[in-house]
């Protein structure tokens, strides 16, 4: 017989996102459901994080030729290496004998070799070696690589791609180029990353969170202050072309910072006008890249999904290359990044609080504030993404016969 398991992916549902991608002065927040299904999360690895370029680090991290390192994108494991003509390239760190996990690190080598029969890649993940295969018939070690993700380097991050024929990501940033231009960020330094684990939210309340201007000086009051919420602007209406959305938020002085004295720590990026000096930015490249900017310093998180209910979350600086020289630079930099930790303790509690409240049956559908506008941007973004892939019977995949 048949047992038919009620689907999230309705026509129902599909109908609701309809109140999400209005105006923002009459839109309603996307439906909960949406943050705590385990279905709809795996519905999003196969519309979203399969089928768009996902960020995976800076291309900094690798600066030498056998550079390498590895990560987990969409549940894949992956390498990502400088290879010997320099460029960057990204390949599932699978070996294609068995199945075990080729590399789990980072480091510089020359090949990569499994461990279990010692079949060996070279730094493309071409298969040089596969120890005792010839008397197997019609084996050719050009037939097993491993297999290859596109790239694409921009600003310094790199990007990768299932879809070897994937359009270029570049033109779909241009938007958020001429705020970001004066920060050269190709050659910015970035003095390392840390990773969160198992953070307890959708990776959506990430997003979300990162590009909030309404509670800028309300939940982060005090420490806040001098970047308030009034000041929050939305200089581009969002194209369904843009794979960007982002937001300015200005100051209430000058050089403004994200810590006790309210002031910028660490060197000003020296090309700056004046006016980006009175200004942070905020933006979104889903579904895996929230990137900011002050005056002396751009930060990031790469977000990485694991359950409905939880992320791991990597964090970055980008300074300008001659920071480091500055005499008292080591205590600046803590200084800055503590100011940073006193923000990060409060969205926590807030992120992990909005994420219990998902599952409450009191879990409503708000409305915004015009300085949630960036809001219904992503909710736009993520809708026309749902849409495209939104199964045509979704009970076609969850009809199991026993």
């Amino acid at each position: 017989m048949s047992i038919l398991n009620t689907s999230i992916l309705n026509a129902e549902l599909l109908e609701q996102f309809d109140a999400s991608i209005a105006d923002v002065s009459d839109a309603l927040t996307m439906p909960p459901a949406i943050y705590t299904s385990a279905d709809f999360l795996a519905f999003e690895r196969r519309a979203l994080f399969a089928a768009e370029w996902l960020c995976v680090g800076r291309s900094s991290r690798i600066p030498a030729v056998g550079d390498y390192f590895t990560t987990t994108v969409n549940d894949e494991q992956i390498i990502v290496s400088r290879a010997k003509d320099a460029t960057v390239r990204a390949f599932s760190a699978i070996c294609q004998h068995r199945g075990m996990q080729v590399a789990d690190d980072a480091g510089n080598c020359s090949k990569f070799t499994c461990p279990y029969h010692l079949w060996s890649y070279d730094l493309t993940g071409r298969l040089l070696g596969a120890p005792a295969m010839e008397r197997t018939t019609d084996f050719d070690k050009g037939d097993f690589p491993l297999p290859p993700l596109k790239v694409e380097l921009w600003q310094g991050f790199i990007f990768v791609h299932f879809d070897l024929d994937a359009a270029p990501l570049a033109p779909t940033l241009a938007d958020y180029l001429p705020y970001i231009a004066n920060y050269e960020l190709e050659d910015a330094f970035c003095p390392g990353t840390f990773t969160l684990h198992d953070l307890p939210w959708n990776w959506k309340v990430m997003f979300e969170n990162f590009n909030d201007g309404y509670h800028a000086n309300k939940l982060h009051h005090t420490i806040q202050d001098f970047c308030p919420s009034e000041l929050a602007a939305f200089p581009v209406t969002w194209e369904p072309t843009s794979n960007v959305i982002f937001r300015t938020n200005g100051y209430t002085h000058i050089d403004g910072g994200f810590n006790a004295t309210t002031k910028a720590l660490l060197p000003i990026f020296p090309q700056l006008t004046e006016e980006e000096r009175w200004r942070s930015t905020f933006a979104l490249m889903p579904p895996t890249l929230c990137f900011g900017t002050a005056p002396d310093q751009a930060f990031f998180f790469i977000v990485r999904p694991k359950t409905a209910d939880t992320i791991d979350l990597e964090i970055g600086y980008l300074l300008h290359p001659d920071a480091p020289k500055h005499p008292m630079f080591d205590h600046l930099y803590a200084m800055s990044d503590a100011g940073v930790q006193v923000f990060v303790v409060q969205d926590q509690d807030a992120t992990t609080k909005v994420q219990r409240g998902m599952h409450s049956r009191f879990a409503a559908r708000g409305r915004y504030s015009w300085q949630e506008q960036s809001h219904v941007f992503f909710n736009r973004w993520l809708v026309q993404r749902y849409r495209r892939h939104w199964p045509d019977s979704p009970s076609d995949d969850v009809t199991h016969d026993v």
